[in-house]
């Protein structure tokens, strides 16, 4: 077969940037786990932390998601997770956003709460990875001490990855993580008289 000039620049292109990417990976060797921070005020932050869990759980892994601030809704990735069986812990220990509860003590109350679980699932060496559902939200509000978080999560075990959502990270938190990813909306159904839908938002 014979190729034309275009075909060649291309080919030849194509080659040079594999010998680029594969220096590039081999010349990675550490292996660790993870702390990843998915923030901004785009939509798919927590999106994005299931389809890390689903990876997770191909894998084998076991998965602990703990949410902070949404309330114990019925929503399809958890209806979805759950199908794994016992790879799946989930614990919903908020009550809805902050502007619907409108009492900081409960919030916060419910933010401790929710912190034990984490807590407590970032010392399992058999959990492989720790989805913390809207904590930048409760860090934002001062309900839960940064430094207390941040000391928890460097505590856990060496091959845990911990995912944290939510929009507005503390700097500390961005600081403190390996993989920080910020959303940013460009349009929003929303925003054009559009509800929320199921398979979309919940």
């Amino acid at each position: 077969m014979t190729l034309t000039p275009e075909e060649i620049r291309h080919r030849e292109k194509m080659a040079k940037r594999k010998q680029v990417q594969d220096r590039e990976v081999s010349s990675k060797s550490i292996e660790k786990g993870l702390l990843a921070v998915h923030t901004g005020a785009g939509k798919g932050k927590s999106t994005a932390a299931f389809g890390m869990a689903l990876r997770t759980l191909a894998h084998g892994g076991r998965i602990v998601v703990v949410q902070f601030i949404k309330g114990a809704w019925n929503t399809g990735e958890r209806k979805a997770l759950e199908r794994f069986g016992d790879q799946v812990e989930w614990h919903a220990l908020g009550e809805g956003f902050t502007w619907n509860t409108q009492d900081r003590t409960r919030d916060i109350a419910n933010c401790r709460a929710a912190w034990d679980q984490a807590r407590a699932a970032m010392r399992r060496a058999d959990v492989a990875m720790v989805i913390l559902d809207e904590l930048n939200i409760a860090l934002r509000y001062d309900y839960l001490p940064v430094d207390e978080v941040l000391a928890d999560i460097a505590a856990r075990p060496a091959m845990q990855h911990v995912v944290v959502t939510g929009r507005n990270a503390r700097p500390a938190m961005i600081e403190a993580a390996d993989l920080v990813t910020e959303m940013t909306q460009v349009a929003h159904h929303f925003r054009k008289g559009v509800k929320a839908q199921a398979g979309i938002e919940f």
